[in-house]
């Protein structure tokens, strides 16, 4: 039978619930467990995947196609292994559920209410995520106190009994804030939150606290008393330079042993030998730093591009070298002066994104760094873009979309892609449509070309890579732009969808239709990161 370890957060939101459930995964693993994680998320959204960036961040995209939360992008880097849409649920999809079930008249005329059906519906959510795990770690989004959350706390309140205390662990995540004036820690939040959660009958038996300094073995007592915890099971976690440097942290007070402690487990000490290489690889590299212009239009809030930020690091570890991040918003980039903003950088990257707004900026981009000779990574949007900016100012393609959605004109560039094959049936999208509207999702299998830089990046022919666009390179016009230089490097297998493109005469000029920094990993970088970087190096050497 699986063991469960809940996570809940207090005080305030963001405060890294997803790395300290990551994190503590990490080092279960390390005890040879097998270990999986699912993300309960309290907002209405069936999934994230029609948020703003801006409110809610990345978008994370699984093999099998579900739009997540970022957090299990996480979870995915910690623990090395992939995660499915049974990893991420909203209380939208919960209710969902719910309601094609009393449609269809699963509950015999009952009145369908939150207390048993809702909470039934998220334990069976939570009990179906273990799958062959020893341990299984639910993160409750949200803070204590939010009447959102409510249902999923009453849920893993019932889990404790229906499982018992051996098989059950509640986990708390506060803040200590400190008030300058008063010179100290203040543990009064902490207090009141877990009074919270209290109130709704559960009391946590290990509290993380988040500080941005040393927390004084007084108010550790202080909080183990009021908030009636074991002492060894008040855990400090202090602000860290680097997210890899958390389950360190964690491991050096203790957590993992008190975890399997709680939950009568064996274990002896991790084995954190390739954590430990990451972490010297990411403190003390032993190459030189490079600087990475990464044009998007997102940039004021960086969490929207996550995965990407982070896989760009793995692409550093890859080559033992430090990575800096020059984030510029693609609307600044003037068309008659993109040097202004990309000046003095190693590489340039456009990265994925929908709509308009900053389309002339990353074409401008895009074709500096293919007049400059400097390494250019080119994903989703980042690809199409280098294709139209290709078109226009190499092929003579005068009408070459003005943006990316320009789907009216004749034969555009990039245009929406209305049919696809799955499998050996020709499948058809329509917006709004059950299919997933445009949006292609998920995991694809790619054929590269031999010869080229995407086959020597990833060392074979075939790779598989995961897909969240609407648009796709219109095939009518690849004898055009393959006589005017540019290669087609990778496709689909039937040979009908563009992959990936790069430019045999320029040093590094890679762009590919997936996104790639899903699937890099600390200990395992993605290939087409570590290549960039490589190249990146190497212009600066």
């Amino acid at each position: 039978m699986a063991k469960y370890v809940f996570v809940t957060g207090g005080v305030v939101s963001s405060l890294g619930k997803g790395l300290a459930a990551a994190s503590l995964g990490c080092l279960l693993q390390a005890l040879d467990y097998k270990v999986t994680i699912q993300k309960l998320d309290p907002y209405i959204n069936v999934d994230p995947g029609t948020m703003s960036p801006f409110q809610h961040g990345e978008v994370f995209v699984t093999d099998d196609g579900a739009e997540t939360d970022l957090d299990l992008g996480h979870y995915e880097r910690f623990l090395g292994h992939p995660m499915s849409r049974n990893n991420n649920y909203t209380t939208g999809r919960i209710y969902q559920n719910v309601i094609r079930r009393e449609r269809r008249g699963d509950y015999l005329g009952s009145t369908v209410q939150v207390i048993p059906h809702i909470t039934d519906a998220i334990k069976e959510a939570i009990l179906s995520a273990a799958g062959g795990a020893h341990i299984a770690i639910i993160e409750i989004g949200g803070t204590v106190g939010d009447i959102e959350s409510l249902p999923f706390l009453e849920a893993i309140r019932q889990l404790r009994i229906d499982l018992g205390r051996e098989n059950t662990l509640f986990i708390h995540l506060t803040l200590l804030p400190y008030i300058p004036t008063a010179g100290e820690l203040k543990t009064k939040p902490t207090q009141h939150s877990v009074k919270e959660l209290r109130a709704i009958g559960i009391q946590p038996d290990i509290l993380i606290c988040r500080s941005d300094r040393e927390i004084p073995d007084g108010e550790k007592k202080k909080i183990s008393l009021f908030c009636n915890v074991d002492r060894d099971a008040v855990v400090s976690c202090v602000d860290q330079d680097s997210i890899y440097k958390v389950p360190f942290a964690l491991y050096r007070e203790g957590l993992a042993r008190k975890v399997i402690n709680l939950l009568h487990l064996p274990g002896n000490e991790p084995h954190l030998g390739d954590w430990e290489e990451v972490l010297r690889r990411v403190e003390h590299p032993a190459k030189r730093r490079v600087t990475i212009g990464i044009v998007g239009k997102y940039v004021d809030l960086t969490e929207a591009y996550k995965s990407l930020s982070e896989a760009l690091t793995h692409g550093g570890i890859a080559n033992d070298c430090r990575v800096s991040l020059r984030w510029v918003d693609s609307e600044d980039v003037q068309e008659s002066d993109p040097a202004s903003h990309l000046k003095g950088v190693d590489g340039i990257l456009v990265p994925g994104g929908f709509g308009e707004r900053g389309v002339k900026g990353k074409i401008a981009a895009i074709r500096y760094a293919r007049e400059q000779g400097m390494p250019y990574f080119g994903i989703c949007l980042g690809m199409q873009m280098a294709v139209v900016e290709f078109a226009r100012n190499v092929a003579g393609l005068e009408r070459a979309n003005s943006s990316e959605f320009d789907e009216n004109g004749p034969d555009p560039v990039i245009s929406l892609m209305t049919e696809w094959v799955e499998g050996n049936q020709t499948q058809r999208r329509e917006k709004g449509s059950d299919l997933g509207g445009t949006m292609r999702l998920g995991a694809y299998p790619c054929v590269l070309q031999p010869g080229t830089k995407a086959a020597e990046a990833y060392g074979t022919l075939k790779i598989s890579e995961r897909h969240r666009h609407r648009y796709e390179f219109n095939n009518a016009y690849r004898q055009r732009l393959e006589a005017a230089g540019m290669r087609f490097s990778g496709e689909s297998p039937d040979g009908r969808l563009v992959e990936m493109i790069e430019l045999p005469d320029h040093p590094y000029f890679v762009a590919c239709q997936f996104h790639p920094e899903f699937k890099s990993q600390p200990r395992q970088p993605h290939p087409l990161f570590t290549a960039f970087i490589k190249a990146a190096l190497e212009r600066g050497a």
